[in-house]
């Protein structure tokens, strides 16, 4: 669409649905979240035309509650799961090279308390894994977290670019982290990586599969029936209902995956997740001394505890907790008191209160459902169910089961190559190595960073350039062509954002209510910089793109003051700022 006539998006956009009507793909995926997404993109490099709905807006549920981690899990080595830590480790180490513009090397801290803590229970925790996970815990050692160490950098052999990890003493480990409980005796430190913006990462595989001409997205629609072969499809802002067919259904809904199988007419047990929860806080000390490390360990529950710097605040989580996905999830007060808690013992030279949280969140893990007792103990793998669409003869029915972010290329291509089979194609391209959107010739710094600056700037200031490869990363070329063409003068309040980069982000990445653009399509809640009267302004921004009159700005505003209050924690203040 041209920029010359933005207030067409919103009815392009529900056109998108309208085309849904009768509309037959060879794929139709339910789910955008990241393994839907990434299911997509893979199919739509092969030639494959394939349409991906979602119930909300992309990456809104279960993938937008993570820890903001690439990495491999080393704690699932004591779960057995070899073959997953080995895959999620070479997946971490492609995405490093595929996506560096969003995915960047974490150093990771683990506080120790003795040596050989956990040593002869260890054994037992793995063979007992299989049997209900009812193995005690224990505090692990060095010598424990050394040998886990060792095999878990061992799976990165193949394509590995990570330093190797250290150990050191208690003087050293105070020298680094002032504020460190006294009783630790060691410090590890091996390499992860981060994710600061999933969203991004999940609109730039978007942005790969609509570039293939092969691939659909349409956001709040949801699959609420089948019926003779067709999928019955419901567009949330108006409620009509289209019948929609394909050659192949992709169920990747995550944790509502039983849910959407109801609606459909299966009755499935396959999910089986558990809630985690974080806090984002605005603390400056703690912020400082942690000075980009990541501090990583598991609490005496078992639960896996991360505290680590992102976007100038600094992340605490996660809880893990079996959770009913029939109910909303939120970060509750009892899981606040336990992070605070948590921060207390390991670092009891920081103090935490309330007022210091800016933004908090909450999800359900799409697990599968096992018998075990432990939350800890549920597998992180995944798995693909075959069957057939309910009310249909032979329509192919495809269900993922588990699944996490940093594995999510190796399931896509996994699904896909399923699908292609089904559908008697073969494979075109391999995703492994292929830069992902804003990756492609992008360098953090050095020569080529400065030369993609240097040829991007020039109506623009070469500081404005910078944020926005920052942000974008080489995609930032098709920013910079539209603020060109239609000005970049108006910073939003407490933002380094302007209105025409809100307009393009209304116009390029088919956000349709406002908590798309604050919760998805930037970092600006999460930051905890959302005020009134930056809020009115991004409303006033986009609302041209989006064809809102001044009640639809109203009605909008009130419904992301309404989310980020009940899901968040946000509410509605003002700046106190004069012009």
């Amino acid at each position: 669409m041209s920029a010359e006539a933005p207030t067409q998006l919103m009815q392009t956009v529900r056109a998108e649905f309208a085309r849904l009507a009768n509309h037959h793909s060879e794929v139709l995926i339910i789910g955008g979240g990241i393994n839907g997404i990434s299911t997509m993109r893979d199919l739509s490099l092969q030639g494959v035309k394939v349409v991906l709905i979602d119930a909300g807006d992309v990456i809104s549920g279960a993938s937008a509650a993570s820890s903001h981690m690439i990495h491999g899990g080393i704690r699932y080595l004591e779960n057995g799961e070899f073959r997953l830590v080995r895959e999620s480790v070479q997946e971490r180490n492609d995405l490093l090279k595929t996506a560096p513009h969003v995915v960047k090397p974490l150093r990771t801290t683990v506080p120790i308390f003795s040596l050989t803590s956990g040593v002869l229970q260890a054994p037992l925790k793995f063979l007992r894994h299989g049997k209900g996970g009812k193995a005690k815990r224990t505090e692990r050692g060095a010598l424990l977290i050394g040998i886990g160490l060792t095999i878990y950098e061992s799976f990165s052999r193949v394509n590995g670019v990570m330093p190797r990890f250290n150990f050191v003493g208690a003087k050293q480990a105070i020298k680094d982290l002032p504020s460190l409980h006294p009783g630790v005796k060691y410090v590890a430190t091996y390499y992860d990586a981060s994710v600061h913006e999933p969203e991004r990462l999940a609109l730039d595989l978007i942005a790969d599969s609509l570039a293939t001409g092969n691939a659909r997205v349409v956001t709040y629609a949801a699959a609420v029936g089948a019926q003779n072969g067709a999928v019955l499809i419901e567009d949330a802002l108006t409620g009509t209902i289209v019948k929609t067919t394909a050659d192949v259904v992709v169920n990747a809904s995550g944790p509502l995956t039983d849910l959407t199988n109801e609606a459909l007419g299966r009755a499935t047990q396959f999910m089986g997740g558990t809630k985690g929860s974080h806090i984002v806080v605005d603390h400056p000390q703690l912020y400082a001394e942690l000075a980009g490390r990541e501090l990583f360990f598991e609490n005496s529950d078992g639960r896996i505890v991360l505290i680590y710097p992102v976007k100038g605040r600094v992340l605490i989580g996660t809880t893990d907790i079996f959770a009913d996905p029939r109910q909303p999830v939120r970060c509750t007060e009892a899981e606040v008191d336990y992070f605070f808690s948590l921060v207390g013992h390991i670092m009891p030279g920081i103090n935490l209160d309330r007022s210091q949280i800016v933004f908090r969140f909450s999800g359900i893990r799409p697990l599968p459902k096992q018998d075990v007792s432990l939350p800890g103990f549920v597998s992180r793998d995944y798995r693909i169910d075959k069957a057939v669409l309910p009310d249909s003869q032979d329509i192919p029915f495809y269900n993922i089961v588990g699944g996490k972010w940093t594995t999510f290329r190796a399931l896509g291509e996994h699904v896909s190559g399923l699908v292609l089979e089904t559908l008697g194609k073969s494979r075109k391209v391999s995703t492994l190595g292929l830069a992902i959107g804003g990756g492609k010739n992008f360098a953090a710094s050095g020569k080529k960073h400065d030369l993609l600056v240097q040829s991007l700037s020039g109506a623009l200031a070469h500081e404005r350039v910078e944020i926005l490869v920052s942000r974008y990363g080489s995609r930032a070329s098709e920013v910079v062509n539209f603020l060109q063409s239609n000005g970049d003068d108006g910073l939003l309040s407490l933002s380094s954002y302007s209105v025409q980069e809100f307009q393009w982000l209304a116009k390029a990445e088919f956000a349709v209510h406002l908590d798309d653009f604050l919760l998805r399509r930037t970092t600006l809640a999460f930051a905890g910089l959302l005020t009134a009267e930056n809020v009115q302004e991004i409303a006033e921004a986009v609302a041209p793109a989006l064809n809102w009159d001044a009640e639809c700005i109203s009605n909008e505003i009130d419904r992301a003051w309404q989310i980020l209050a009940d899901r968040h924690g946000v509410e509605r203040h003002s700046s106190n700022i004069t012009a």
